[in-house]
């Protein structure tokens, strides 16, 4: 198999993974509160990142008493995502929560102008007004059908939700200045070790000690949805090109749509349906249009 082949794989199973958590954590949602939730998922990824370092670097582990400030604050991004996709989840849905959080690439790809000083090209100038005009077609139209005296709460999920996506933001433009110094299984440890004690204080273990063991299993399902992930997406970046993969991950919604679709066809009882209409639909595929374009790499872009 060629390193692009591999790259491509790997890339699309961490689309798989990111596209079915949004329904999971809905799930979820409905029997364990948020924080308990992302300091699982937190802690397995770590306790599994921790093993492979004692294994396989066991040095490299002093950055757990010896952090940078750098690697603290892309901790705390990344702790904050994830509780903020989460309850944007839990206030509105996975599709919705989905759309929202994909402005995070876009906002990377403006930070990279800022901080890396990166030029932009007049396509990425119409993703970025693409972005904006989908997602506002796509949220005008879920916010018309949520019922009545339940907007407030759907527009709070959606801007707490767009706060994870400025996290995210903030922690993917600091790995790319870390990756530079230290090695991904290194920061990881430490990047997924924080949060563990961070969320430990909110965490209703006397739930977890009631809950089936359907919801543990999906429990664990989310931790190590996030190992897999995160492990996937390095090594795509291993084998192929940073641009291609941000295209690629970018469409993770679309999976999460069609996923949602067909389980509100099925009008299954575990999990609400999804109120979609043909401009629901078509501001969603105009923002991610939008996003491709703004994330897409060119050889010899023109700029501006």
């Amino acid at each position: 198999m060629s390193n692009q082949a591999k790259g491509i794989l790997y890339t699309l199973i961490t689309v798989l993974m990111w596209g079915v958590l949004a329904i999971a954590l809905k799930v979820a949602s409905q029997e364990i509160d948020s924080p308990t939730i992302v300091w699982f998922r937190f802690s397995l990824a770590f306790s599994g990142m921790f093993v492979w370092m004692a294994v396989s670097n066991p040095k490299e582990l002093k950055i757990l008493y010896k952090p940078s400030w750098l690697i603290v604050i892309s901790s705390l991004a990344l702790a904050w995502n994830y509780i903020g996709f989460m309850l944007g989840i839990q206030y509105t849905s996975p599709s919705n929560a989905q759309v929202a959080i994909q402005s995070g690439p876009v906002l990377l790809a403006v930070f990279g102008i800022f901080f890396f000083k990166e030029k932009i090209s007049r396509i990425q100038i119409i993703g970025f007004l693409l972005t904006i005009i989908g997602f506002w077609i796509f949220y005008q139209q879920h916010v018309g059908a949520v019922p009545a005296g339940q907007e407030g709460q759907y527009t709070k999920g959606m801007l707490i939700t767009l706060t994870g996506a400025v996290a995210w933001a903030i922690y993917a433009i600091l790995q790319k200045k870390l990756v530079l110094s230290y090695s991904v299984g290194t920061l990881n440890v430490f990047i997924f070790g924080l949060p563990v004690l961070i969320y430990l204080p909110f965490v209703d273990f006397a739930n977890l000690a009631h809950i089936s063991f359907g919801y543990w299993a999906l429990l664990v399902f989310l931790g190590a949805n996030t190992l897999i992930s995160y492990g996937c997406l390095s090594l795509a970046l291993k084998y192929l090109e940073a641009g291609k993969v941000s295209v690629i991950i970018v469409l993770n919604p679309i999976i999460t749509f069609i996923l949602m679709g067909v389980l509100t066809w099925m009008q299954v009882a575990w999990i609400d349906g999804e109120h979609f209409s043909v401009l629901s639909i078509v501001g969603a595929l105009i923002a991610l249009a939008g996003a491709i374009l703004v994330v897409r790499k060119k050889k010899n872009p023109k700029v501006i």
